[in-house]
């Protein structure tokens, strides 16, 4: 057996050993890791000539983005005992207010109870409401095919999803017992980028006084440049949701394309599709999925 009928062959092997191994562990034949394992098994046994390096790559790819799927299934749980419980997945429209960590009076005299219970129970409950109904009427233009109203509710998902996630974020991040400053990995690297706390602390509180009209102040962590960073948001957004990944994104700034396909743009984005790279945007879920907030 040539080296590449015996790499075929050892695909074919470990695609049942997975299934298998799924059997064993009781997974429901109604999950979508059955599935990939049968395209899989579709993809290696139409696999009658000699393969491109390049068509091995990808072949080896999505074995190792099925393996990783397994892997990822069995993290999403957490066994007690014998039951298996699976973590809360939100489903469109399924987003609730969440409850604070404190009672409403517990940030006085910096923050009052009337205040507390106007925002958290009325803007924020607010911001939950059009995010669902943003959720649901996206839901139902895609099921229609009807997307006339897709620029009104992208920007009331991005609006209202921003709302609530933001929120969601800033009631944890504060406490009765709170103030000082930080410790451990958060000071030395709020030290390494910003020269200081207080340093840090002076660029904060300046970009949040001079946010243009109403907005935010963030400190954020980018993944890509591997330092903080103090960021300003006017409003909630400028269309987009904070607490997101991005994991596949299209330029369309006049520059990517005009000067190709004029003022076509809709032909510039039909074949743009033509080119995605589906690797990459799996292996950007893989490890973005690592990351897990609890869902509300």
């Amino acid at each position: 057996m040539d080296r590449f009928s015996h790499y075929v062959n050892e695909l074919f092997v470990w695609n049942e050993q997975m299934k298998q191994f799924l059997q064993s562990e009781k997974v429901g034949q109604d999950s979508e890791l059955w599935g990939k394992l049968d395209h899989f098994t579709e993809l290696i046994e139409s696999t009658n000539r000699e393969l491109s390096n390049e068509e091995l790559l990808s072949l080896q790819a999505k074995a190792e983005l099925i393996h990783e799927e397994l892997e990822q299934y069995f993290k999403r749980k957490q066994e007690i005992g014998n039951v298996w419980v699976v973590e809360k997945v939100l489903s469109p429209g399924g987003h609730s207010l969440p409850e604070l960590p404190y009672p409403y009076n517990a940030l006085e005299p910096y923050i009052s109870e009337e205040i507390m219970i106007l925002h958290h129970d009325k803007h924020h409950r607010a911001y939950v409401e059009g995010l669902n109904k943003a959720e649901l009427n996206l839901k139902k233009a895609r099921e229609t095919n009807d997307f006339s109203l897709i620029k009104h509710w992208s920007r009331e998902l991005a609006f209202h999803g921003s709302g609530h996630y933001l929120h969601t974020i800033f009631w944890r991040n504060m406490s009765p017992n709170g103030g000082g400053s930080p410790e451990g990995l958060l000071k030395g690297e709020i030290e390494r980028y910003f020269g200081s706390f207080d340093a840090f602390k002076k660029q904060f509180s300046e970009a949040a006084k001079q946010v243009e009209g109403v907005g935010w102040a963030l400190l954020v962590w980018s993944p890509r440049a591997r330092h903080l960073e103090v960021l300003q948001s006017e409003r909630h957004m400028l269309l987009t949701q904070w607490d997101t990944i991005p994991l596949l994104v299209l330029d369309v700034w006049e520059h990517a394309y005009y000067l190709q396909y004029r003022n076509n743009r809709a032909e510039y984005v039909d074949h743009w599709w033509n080119l995605v790279n589906w690797h990459d945007v799996e292996m950007r879920f893989e490890k973005a999925a690592d990351i897990k907030w609890p869902a509300v």
